[in-house]
């Protein structure tokens, strides 16, 4: 899977794109690496380009600027710099959809850690682009406005036990230093309440003995058909579920084995286009 390059703002910009066979892609989903990592990376630990197959999506995994992203906390190196990576993925998704006859209403972002913070900063900013989002273990800035133009579907994942994304908000140390950010509970009842959404149902899914249990807490029939799902391990740590940890589970918690997070996102995305 070769790098490919735009440029925005006068920047080179590298991506990589995943196309499935047979045929112009059914959906488009953007998927973010976490900080200190490359979209490669990101392919590696989500396997979404099989995921992306299974549904006919074209996958793009797009890379940051010093292996992060300007997700608005002013944490990182592009937000201190000033890099408009709203516009720069934006963009990308334009020349995407544009290129492989993508349909417009069909376009989704997922993302780890600081790329499920830049995911969330998508659907806020360009709810006229991204009709759905699945970001894991990351929320917002509490200095990060969201007063999305239309709804937007999301199913959220975060762990109780995360050491790096507080679960209950507050001050975090990430890899470009210190923000405060807003609590994973405080995330899904804003997505609640910006979709008009019914009060949710909760399911505890299977036990799998890893030591965390999932509850899937879900809000369907929110407006313009949209819903809200919030993935909440109790006990799981900074991590993709259904993959190995990304680093030792020493400094990141546990991984849930409960579900994928992959093909959850990819269900999620197939029922919940425009």
């Amino acid at each position: 899977m070769p790098s490919a390059q735009i440029d925005y703002g006068g920047t080179m910009r590298t991506y990589r794109l995943h196309l499935p066979a047979g045929g112009p892609p059914s959906g488009l989903v953007v998927n973010l690496h976490a900080a200190g990592a490359t979209g490669a990376d990101q392919a590696a630990l989500t396997h979404y380009d099989a995921v992306a197959d299974a549904y006919g999506f074209a996958v793009v995994y797009p890379d940051g600027i010093d292996y992060s992203w300007a997700d608005g906390r002013g944490a990182s190196v592009p937000d201190r710099q000033g890099v408009d990576d709203v516009g720069f993925i934006a963009t990308l998704v334009d020349r995407l959809v544009a290129e492989n006859g993508i349909p417009r209403g069909r376009v989704y972002a997922t993302g780890l850690s600081a790329g499920g913070f830049m995911a969330n900063r998508l659907a806020c900013d360009r709810a006229d682009l991204f009709a759905a989002i699945a970001p894991v273990a990351g929320t917002l800035g509490t200095n990060v406005g969201c007063n999305p133009s239309r709804p937007v579907s999301v199913l959220a994942t975060y762990g109780t036990a995360d050491p790096v994304v507080p679960f209950n908000g507050g001050p975090m140390t990430g890899r470009g230093g210190g923000s405060t950010v807003v609590s994973g509970p405080a995330m899904v009842d804003r997505w609640r309440q910006i979709n008009g959404c019914p009060a949710p149902s909760d399911e505890a899914l299977p036990s799998t003995g890893d030591g965390a249990e999932t509850h899937r807490i879900a809000s369907d029939g929110c407006a313009a058909g949209t819903s809200v799902v919030f993935m909440r391990v109790d006990g799981g740590g900074h991590t993709w579920p259904g993959v190995p940890e990304i680093l030792p589970v020493q400094s990141v918690g546990a991984a849930s084995r409960a579900f994928d997070a992959s093909d959850a996102s990819g269900q999620f995305f197939a029922s919940h286009g425009r």
